[in-house]
């Protein structure tokens, strides 16, 4: 059962992996912008959103437009942290491998 020993070893190795990478990635902030700057949002790697910033100038557009921006802007933001999170755990699971899987 030599093989079964590795996998455990194996799987420890990615679990501390993903310890380390969460907070990696909690303290990761990516910021987006949208509306040519009018809307800009902060967000974790790990998706949380840290902060949200809007131009005045920009609160006095037809309330409709101020909407969809927004809802773009955390649309946007949402699925840039989602992808750099796969991104990076793929970094530490993807050596993981099932014996008999692949």
């Amino acid at each position: 059962m030599a093989g079964l020993g590795k996998l455990v070893k194996q799987a420890e190795k990615m679990k501390r992996g993903i310890e380390a990478l969460q907070v990696q990635l909690d303290a990761k902030e990516l910021e987006v912008t949208s509306g040519g700057g009018a809307v800009k949002i902060k967000i974790s790697g790990s998706g949380k959103f840290l902060a949200l910033t809007l131009d005045p100038e920009f609160l006095k557009e037809d309330g409709q437009l101020v909407s969809d921006t927004i809802l773009a802007a955390v649309q946007d933001a949402a699925k840039q942290a989602k992808e750099y999170n796969e991104a990076e755990m793929q970094k530490v699971t993807g050596s993981f491998q099932m014996p008999g899987l692949f």
